[in-house]
């Protein structure tokens, strides 16, 4: 009862990285809070899938186990998190802001008339003071996300209502295994008990799943480059220069929208979140949204002929030059010393 709860997406047998990430960030909440972490799988032949999840610190995990769960649609999805809600009444349920996510989320939300932020980047537990009503309410979920077109970030509460509910990308929490043998309860619930059989009316025929042409989320060095490159060919220096550092290519939203490199570039509030061991911004200004996706890059080196932009003040370091002047010369000084 009261627990921290975290829907687990999975695709086919295996638990999600962004699912994992929220475990990693569930146990902390749940300990801060002084309650217990649980988590739902729901899918079909997920035998064993304990084993992904228990390492991150789960104290209990639900199982349903059913032929029509997988791949995921919409209603029997719904109808297993709406009961077991209404059951065990959880104060927090976080789940990754994923196409499963952003469907299942609202829907169940509906259901149990609670709130739900999207795409938070930071979850937090605070008070809050409602000065009209003259009360205080403490260990309430923070969800905090950038707000009016990423012009101010926003802490989001929900004083009254429960679960108190939050979608996060992938990428903007750590994932990080508390203890490889860490024992927690199995519970394998009985999904007819859960799911009308007219939830199935859906039937998935035939599924084609693409996998990513490049691996963003997973580079140790990312090049970024916003509406400073200039054009499509500007961008050509910045693959020319990941070749010579083995690293891949991102762009910001601005550069994304001019046409300049394809939209699953995108780095920011509303592409992919990145943490590489180090990040080169080329011509990136920095607004709030583009940031919320790179912040957590273990070095940060901001290319910009304006020593103003937003981005220098959270770069490690500042080249201050315009990016047709330095680029080429570090393609030209990493070719001569990669022989």
């Amino acid at each position: 009862m009261n627990n921290v709860y975290v829907y687990l997406e999975i695709e086919g047998k295996t638990v999600a990285d962004v699912s994992l990430e929220l475990l990693t960030k569930g146990r902390k909440l749940a300990n801060q809070l002084g309650c217990q972490l649980e988590a739902v799988a729901v899918g079909n032949g997920l035998d064993g899938i304990e084993k992904q999840v228990m390492p991150y610190g789960v104290d209990t995990l639900h199982v349903f186990d059913a032929p029509g769960l997988f791949p995921y649609t919409s209603l029997p999805h719904t109808s297993v998190l709406v009961n077991l809600f209404k059951e065990e009444k959880p104060q927090i349920c976080l789940m990754g802001a994923t196409v499963i996510g952003r469907d299942l989320g609202p829907r169940v939300s509906s259901a149990l008339f609670s709130g739900l932020t999207a795409d938070c980047t930071s979850l937090e537990i605070g008070e809050y003071e409602d000065k009209k009503a003259g009360k205080v309410y403490e260990n309430l979920l923070y969800q905090i996300r950038p707000a009016f077109g990423g012009n101010i970030v926003a802490t989001i509460v929900n004083p009254e209502n429960r679960p108190q509910m939050a979608t996060v990308r992938e990428g903007v929490m750590k994932k990080e295994i508390l203890d490889p043998n860490y024992k927690g309860e199995v519970i394998k619930h009985d999904v007819a008990k859960y799911v009308p059989e007219t939830d199935y009316v859906v039937k998935v025929i035939d599924r084609h799943v693409e996998k990513a042409k490049h691996n963003l989320k997973g580079a140790p060095i990312v090049i970024a480059g916003g509406y400073g490159m200039g054009s499509k060919e500007g961008f050509d220096m910045l693959f020319d220069l990941a070749k010579e550092l083995h690293a891949e290519v991102g762009a910001s939203r601005a550069a994304v929208d001019a046409g300049f490199c394809d939209h699953d570039r995108q780095i920011g509030q509303t592409g992919v979140t990145v943490r590489p061991k180090l990040y080169i911004a080329c011509g990136i200004s920095g607004q709030i949204q583009h940031i919320a996706g790179m912040q957590e890059a273990g070095i940060i080196i901001s290319i910009n002929n304006d020593p103003n932009a937003p981005i220098n003040t959270i770069a490690d370091y500042v080249i201050n030059g315009t990016v047709e002047e330095v680029v080429p010369k570090l393609i030209k000084y990493y070719k001569s010393n990669s022989k």
